[in-house]
């Protein structure tokens, strides 16, 4: 049995998950396609084969012949248009965050249990084969008990300044940071408790016009007392470096790499390789293993995960941090009603 798949949103990652849904994940039909923008929309349903295409989502959201839904339209929007699938009776993938506010992330998921549906959120790590070892490395006491959380998240560029600002992305803290918030949360298997943010804009004054920062350090604590740290940053212009470690009582985890190709260059000049250049690089099969998750939940009817209270959660700790950013002081997760 196939799905039939309704992709809602056309942009940059809409063009990533129209890729992995068309050629990647054989247990889906890629059948329909939604975006404003009648560029985008000719561009990917022409280059995917999609057979229908609407500039109003709710339209396909109308469609008898479309069984679930990947939404990736902006930050801002996946609230409203999770609300709006559930309603319509669609089953749904969403990239993260539900929004950057915690009553939006209520009302969403409130409307996904009364409608009955299924509802997955977009933490591809969760799915990186690296990841998904440690997870279960942990699960056996490879390591003992986890006691540090230590994540380095950071990219090769500034973003588009419009979509830097707080409302549109949530900023660095929330936009970078919320897929270490769930990373901590999953690996430590302890909820974060309080938060605290030391940030600047150094590489990229631009940032600071709105609102933004280009780099930020955020410690954490757990409610089993455990700490961790959490680096991101903008300006890893050496390339996509995503590592993250957990330690434990009796050993380390060690997760994630910088070198992309298994080859070096041995010269007079010294060592040399490449590195990882950005996201879809290195998170590809993370990217087809979610919905390919997503879509056995649907055959299988049993619960998705990681859930929209997995995403709020990683929201709050966001909210929170960012918050310590702004007033300088440790913040707690409690804090954020």
């Amino acid at each position: 049995m196939s799905i039939r798949i309704g992709l809602i949103g056309a942009g940059r990652m809409g063009k990533v998950f129209a890729n992995t849904l068309a050629f990647t994940v054989t247990e889906v039909d890629l059948v329909a396609v939604a975006d404003p923008s009648e560029q985008a929309l000719t561009e990917v349903s022409s280059r995917f084969g999609i057979k229908k295409a609407y500039k109003d989502y709710r339209e396909l959201l109308d469609s008898k012949e479309v069984d679930a839904v990947v939404i990736t339209t902006p930050t801002g929007t996946h609230a409203e248009v999770i609300m709006a699938a559930a309603a319509a009776s669609k089953n749904i993938f969403s990239e993260k965050p539900i929004s950057q506010a915690v009553k939006p992330c209520d009302d969403a998921i409130q409307a996904v249990k009364q409608a009955g549906v299924k509802l997955q959120m977009g933490f591809m790590r969760r799915f990186d084969p690296p990841y998904t070892v440690a997870k279960q490395k942990i699960l056996e006491g490879a390591i003992g008990t986890p006691v540090m959380f230590k994540a380095i998240s950071r990219d090769p560029g500034c973003p588009n300044l419009e979509f830097a600002k707080r409302v549109n992305s949530g900023g660095l803290v929330i936009d970078m940071g919320v897929h270490d918030f769930d990373l901590a949360r999953w690996l430590m298997g302890s909820e974060i408790t309080r938060v605290y943010t030391e940030g600047t804009c150094l590489a990229f004054p631009e940032l600071k016009g709105v609102g933004d920062i280009d780099n930020a350090v955020i410690n954490l604590r757990f409610a089993s007392e455990a700490v961790g740290n959490i680096d991101t940053s903008r300006n890893a212009v050496y390339g996509y470096d995503i590592r993250t470690e957990v330690l434990g009582t009796s050993g380390s985890l060690w997760i994630g790499y910088l070198q992309q190709t298994p080859m070096l260059i041995l010269n007079k000049q010294g060592v040399t390789h490449d590195v990882v250049p950005f996201f879809m690089e290195r998170f590809g099969i993370a990217y087809a293993e979610e919905v390919r998750a997503f879509v056995k939940s649907i055959l299988n009817n049993t619960d998705p995960s990681p859930t929209g209270a997995d995403a709020r959660a990683a929201t709050v700790a966001g909210i929170a941090a960012t918050l310590s950013l702004d007033e300088q002081r440790p913040v707690l997760i409690s804090e954020i009603k």
